[in-house]
């Protein structure tokens, strides 16, 4: 009887709670929907194919392939100019009797796909010329065919001469056939060319772990520094320690650039021992300057430090800040770069514009595999500082709702 008595006072407490109950409805629907569309958006992988001095047939047999993207270049330096500003995934380049393929390999999905395009390409090129030559020899060896006929033919009449006359000289003499003009049939030998594998990230072992790792990197500093801030200042609030604070003639701003600050620290000491982890333990190799990948994730961490100051504010009991988790942080490492955008959506794609984490992992990802310099990713630094104000200001406005009066 006492069981049932707490399970009825433990029920009335949870239909209570709306956040709890949605929590448990309608978080795991969200998810899971925006899961499936995701997934579902991504079923193929197209990649774009720039080429130097190959034939038109090799060409044209690549532009047959599905989800091939092929572009005749002059030259390889602007190809690999555009490679370098991830408008190419690979270069394919002909020299002689050797093709040498300069693979982006930043995805390595993208990397095995071009081999594989390639390879049935050159090898349906090979299959046409050798029919062609095919052709060639068969039609020498009819001509060949009709040739020994008519030989076959005069030597008959001699046979037939040669009897009549019944004299073995006169016989030896008419048996002796004309001369016929002998064609040497020629057949073009087709030569396997060589393939030689050119990577400007990684090597062949490259797999697909090593090209989210620059967004898990950002992911993480994201998630640690909103759990703990939101945490921190969660505790501060329900311990009474906020309410004094304000209650001084200490101003909100100085109270957030205080809070902000001290926890920065520690966001920043986190943020410097996960990067170089990554780099030195995992053996992540950076083309580009390790001090931006650094930077980049520190004001990263700034902004997870103003939004979980700002989420804190919203619950009452590090159980309901618990509660935001899957449905504020979770989402956004679906659009964080980690799965490609290229085939979703328009409307799938905006969603991802208000994630931070977007433009970070980009950010990052540019700088560890492609080597851009810092001063080259300035839109997505600036869309990074602009989500830090805001949420600055938004803390601000929101500690008026503790004020005592």
């Amino acid at each position: 009887m006492r069981t049932i008595t707490i399970m009825n006072r433990v029920l009335k407490e949870l239909f209570r709670d709306k956040r709890t109950l949605a929590l448990m409805f309608l978080a795991p629907i969200l998810v899971l929907t925006l899961m499936n569309v995701v997934f579902s958006s991504n079923s193929s992988t197209t990649v774009s194919i720039g080429t130097v001095s190959v034939s038109k047939s090799v060409n044209s047999d690549l532009n047959k392939i599905k989800h091939v993207n092929v572009q005749k270049y002059a030259d390889y330096a602007s190809a690999k100019k555009d490679l370098k500003q991830n408008k190419l995934d690979a270069i394919i380049q002909k020299a002689h009797n050797k093709y040498t393929l300069t693979h982006a390999n930043t995805d390595s999905s993208k990397t095995s796909a071009v081999k594989m395009a390639f390879k049935s390409a050159l090898t349906e090129s090979n299959m046409n010329d050798l029919k062609n030559n095919l052709l060639t020899s068969t039609t020498a060896l009819k001509k060949v065919q009709k040739q020994l006929v008519t030989t076959s033919s005069a030597l008959a009449k001699l046979q037939v001469q040669t009897a009549k006359a019944n004299k073995q000289k006169s016989i030896n003499e008419s048996t002796k056939l004309p001369n016929q003009p002998q064609k040497e049939t020629s057949v073009k030998h087709v030569s396997s060319p060589q393939v030689l594998n050119k990577y400007v990230y990684g090597n062949s072992d490259t797999g697909f772990f090593t090209k989210i790792i620059p967004i898990l990197m950002s992911f993480f500093v994201f998630f640690f520094v909103f759990l703990i801030s939101g945490m921190a200042l969660l505790k501060e609030r329900t311990s009474g320690t906020l309410d004094r604070l304000l209650a001084t003639p200490v101003k909100r701003s100085e109270i957030v650039f205080g809070y902000m600050l001290s926890y920065g620290i520690l966001a920043t000491i986190q943020t410097i021992t996960i990067v170089l982890y990554t780099v030195w333990v995992l053996g992540l190799q950076v083309i580009g300057n390790l001090g931006s990948v650094v930077f980049i994730n520190l004001i990263l961490a700034l902004v997870a430090l103003a939004f979980g100051i700002l989420i804190s504010t919203f619950a009452n009991s590090e159980f309901q800040m618990m509660q935001f988790i899957p449905v504020l942080i979770i989402p956004q490492i679906f659009f964080s770069g980690i799965i490609p955008l290229d085939t979703m959506a328009d409307w799938v794609k905006g969603i991802s514009y208000v994630m931070p984490i977007k433009y970070s992992g980009d950010t990052v990802s540019d700088i560890v595999m492609r080597g851009t310099h810092i001063t080259a990713l300035g839109s997505n630094i600036d869309i990074l500082f602009g989500f830090l104000i805001v949420l600055t200001l938004l803390n601000i406005i929101g500690l008026r709702r503790y004020h005592k009066v």
